[in-house]
């Protein structure tokens, strides 16, 4: 699980997608008019970010709609904690 969390967070892209996720729930769509990529990228990154377990998708009718999951974030932050040196 670790490795797909470190690789999911090793590109810019994927980073950014968080970053636009933190203020609200978005579409696919919504995520892919925020960059100057084409469609099919952005779903294979929100695609490893869910793998990663860092968004959750949700399907709303005809849309998927994607959300950052802080859990495995909280989880991400207290390992990191338990290498640091007391």
């Amino acid at each position: 699980m670790m490795n797909e969390l470190f690789k999911a967070l090793n590109d810019e892209t994927r980073r950014e997608i968080l970053n636009n996720l933190k203020e609200r729930d978005m579409s696919a769509g919504d995520i892919a008019d925020l960059f100057n990529i084409s469609k099919p990228s952005i779903s294979h990154h929100l695609e490893i970010l869910r793998k990663a377990d860092l968004v959750r998708s949700e399907k709303r009718g005809q849309f998927v709609f994607y959300s950052l999951n802080t859990t495995i974030m909280d989880e991400l932050l207290q390992w990191i904690l338990t290498l640091k040196k007391t």
